[in-house]
């Protein structure tokens, strides 16, 4: 148990083992060992051991009680392994921190998805983009924007956990399954339409699976139903119109802050449902590349979106008397100071 535990924590620091060792005073080999269970720190360095990593001493005698399951990782090539070794590490942290969270609900408030739709195979993309609809409809959305696609997300039952590894080019997204509750795992930096657009991506990985036809690309389906779902269109024909022979930058970045969507999704959008032409679509993407725009677009950025459930139900379990102050504080990865001066609203 605390091998792996040890080696999960130290995958999350991005240290190696040599750096790691060099911290607390201790070889690289004995790093090794300590990972490979083959031994075990002393007190002293076990508390400097918690304190590099930043984890709780506890942390390391933590029973393992979750695997991932069926991960699918929207990551872009170059992503080294370390990389994805300490994003698994983080979703691990928290995906734990739900489930025991969970477990010590008589009823945990939150089911999984049940969304009772066909499963008829999809064998278009027009198919993928009428079966975002039927989502949208389901959820009672109407063609009015999505405000806030997390909380959509959490209502529905899909647990979203955020991390942050910008300076590494990390995966912009992650879903997986953990005791048949879906995880939804996005990036919470940069611009919010990215992130929107990642948690609409691994939504689609999660409800296409098993309907698609042989004939057809898998990311460009979820790609297609992202945008579907973000901007139908309905509302994109609505403001934009039916046929467009050019499209401005300025009316792309009031769409894109009207319906949290990229301006360069909204160009594919246009272009993926016969609004625009092929020679308008390459044309616009070129002006993107050659400004510089396709890794920041001009303008004001769209604001990131949080999530605060976990948070919520913690306060809440707090309340309802299933735990204590202790565990609460354990569960936000707070002392009891930090969390008595958030629990009663105060100032440091």
């Amino acid at each position: 148990m605390f091998g792996e535990r040890f080696g999960r924590a130290r995958s999350a620091s991005g240290l190696s083992m040599k750096e790691l060792g060099d911290s607390v005073g201790v070889s690289a080999n004995m790093i090794k060992k300590y990972e490979h269970g083959e031994s075990m720190p002393s007190s002293p360095v076990l508390i400097r051991l918690a304190k590099t990593l930043g984890v709780k001493s506890e942390y390391f005698f933590r029973p393992n009680t979750i695997v991932l399951g069926e991960i699918q990782y929207r990551k872009r090539a170059s992503l080294p392994k370390k990389t994805l070794h300490k994003i698994e590490a983080e979703v691990l942290d928290q995906a734990e921190r739900w489930m025991e969270l969970k477990n010590l609900w008589p009823n945990f408030p939150i089911d999984s998805p049940n969304l009772d739709l066909p499963v008829n195979m999809l064998h278009t993309y027009e198919d993928v983009e009428m079966y975002a609809n039927t989502i949208r409809e389901k959820w009672g959305l109407g063609p009015q924007s999505i405000t806030d696609l997390t909380a959509l997300l959490e209502e529905h039952g899909y647990i979203v956990i955020m991390i942050s590894y910008a300076s590494e080019g990390m995966c912009d997204g992650l879903q997986a399954v953990i005791e048949d509750m879906p995880i939804i795992v996005c990036q919470n930096n940069g611009d919010g339409t990215r992130q929107r657009f990642t948690m609409a991506h691994e939504l689609a990985h999660h409800l296409l699976s098993g309907l698609l036809d042989s004939n057809l690309d898998e990311e460009h389906c979820c790609h297609r139903f992202a945008g579907a779902l973000l901007l139908p269109l309905d509302s994109l024909k609505r403001e934009i119109g039916e046929k467009r022979h050019t499209l401005e930058i300025a009316e792309l970045y009031h769409l894109k802050h009207r319906y949290g969507i990229s301006m360069q999704a909204c160009i594919r959008r246009a272009f993926d449902t016969g609004i625009i032409s092929q020679t308008e679509y390459t044309k616009v993407c070129k002006l993107f590349s050659s400004r510089g725009w396709r890794k920041q677009e001009p303008g004001e950025p769209y604001q990131l979106e949080k999530t605060s459930l976990f948070t919520r139900l913690v306060y809440r379990a707090l309340g309802e008397h299933l735990i204590g102050e202790s565990k609460a504080a354990e569960l936000l990865g707070k002392n009891l100071m930090e969390f008595h001066a958030d629990r009663f609203m105060r100032k440091e």
